[in-house]
């Protein structure tokens, strides 16, 4: 008894920052559980700053449908409505319950807070989840990250003048109302488009894909799965897009291809004399099939990035082990200009 008193003790004189700080690392549902630890630990999980809804809150079960729903929708508002302290990050993956209303009013209340920094929103429905417009009047976000979901702006949007990160993953969106979005995000630094063919290429106004970085150029990190084009091909459109934004430090991109190779695509070199790339640091590739075209545009990125330290090409898996050994026997024997002769240089195989 003695040496579980002192062990009771050891946890209640645990500062209170100490406290939140090993809540932030648990589940919602086994942060609620400290309650009956001590008095000291009985409310601290209401001033969590980091708030992460799953299914597993309530440990949905796929023979009750209705009862989970039920259940889940309760202990999110439960957990929404006895929360005292300001939240900083919240995170919405509900992916096995279908409950897009009560969605939108777990949104709005969320809107309310003034102090909310960080948004992750997956979830599983049928057609993509509408936002509501209670989520554009967050004007304190700096990071949003979305899946599976669409939304139109406000007819009265002013922008998140705060949002530094946006993540957008088989998002559905207008390639204008986009451009208008990015538009008003003036300190937008990271961006990643991902499953792009999801997303309207053209618009009735004209508004193409590359037109999108024109007003980014303090873009640093960019993630690209596909290259949203109609009259360009990709690795041109792709190129284009990079140069609209000098600051880059990151480059990812995704390689798509109709399963053969087309050699009048292949890049001349000198209608991207101008090309400048002077921030970029690393530089990464999936999906690569050792096309020509490509293989002028990775030798095209590292001849103008002299503060590149990393590049990283992942093949596709089409890509046999011989044709792996000829592209690197081609590289060896034929090396290529490199703005920086420390780059890493990694080709590997997808795992």
């Amino acid at each position: 008894m003695k040496g579980e008193s002192q062990s009771l003790d050891r946890i209640s004189a645990l500062p209170q920052g100490m406290i939140e700080t090993i809540l932030s690392h648990m589940p919602i549902r086994d942060a609620l559980r400290t309650s009956i630890l001590s008095k000291k630990w009985r409310y601290c999980w209401t001033r969590m700053p980091k708030l992460v809804f799953n299914d597993e809150l309530v440990g949905v079960s796929s023979d009750m449908e209705e009862i989970n729903e039920y259940k889940l929708v309760k202990a999110i508002f439960h957990v929404l409505l006895l929360h005292r302290g300001p939240i900083s990050e919240i995170c919405l993956r509900i992916v096995e319950t279908q409950i897009d209303n009560e969605i939108d009013q777990i949104i709005l209340h969320l809107s309310w807070s003034k102090s909310i920094k960080k948004f992750i929103f997956e979830c599983a429905t049928y057609d993509y989840y509408k936002l509501p417009l209670s989520f554009f009047s967050m004007q304190g976000l700096e990071c949003i990250d979305l899946m599976n979901c669409k939304f139109e702006l406000p007819l009265m949007f002013d922008g998140f003048p705060m949002l530094k990160t946006l993540y957008l993953e088989d998002v559905m969106i207008p390639m204008n109302m986009l451009q208008q979005l990015l538009t008003n995000c003036p300190l937008l630094e990271e961006l990643s488009l991902i499953e792009t063919g999801k997303i309207d290429v053209i618009t009735g106004n004209g508004c193409a894909f590359v037109d999108l970085f024109k007003c980014l150029p303090s873009i640093r990190y960019l993630s690209i799965s596909k290259c949203y084009t109609k009259k360009q091909d990709e690795l041109s459109s792709a190129l284009c897009v990079i140069n609209s934004s000098p600051n880059l430090e990151n480059i990812s991109l995704k390689m798509f291809s109709n399963g053969k190779e087309n050699s009048d695509n292949l890049l001349d070199l000198q209608d991207y004399s101008g090309l400048n790339l002077d921030h970029l640091k690393q530089l990464e590739i999936t999906s690569f099939h050792n096309y020509a075209p490509e293989m002028e545009f990775v030798k095209l990125i590292m001849a103008k990035s002299p503060l590149l330290k990393k590049a990283r090409i992942e093949l596709s898996g089409c890509v046999s082990v011989d044709q792996e050994n000829k592209m690197l026997r081609d590289l060896l024997l034929l090396p290529f200009p490199r703005a920086s002769p420390s780059a890493n240089f990694i080709i590997q195989r997808p795992i």
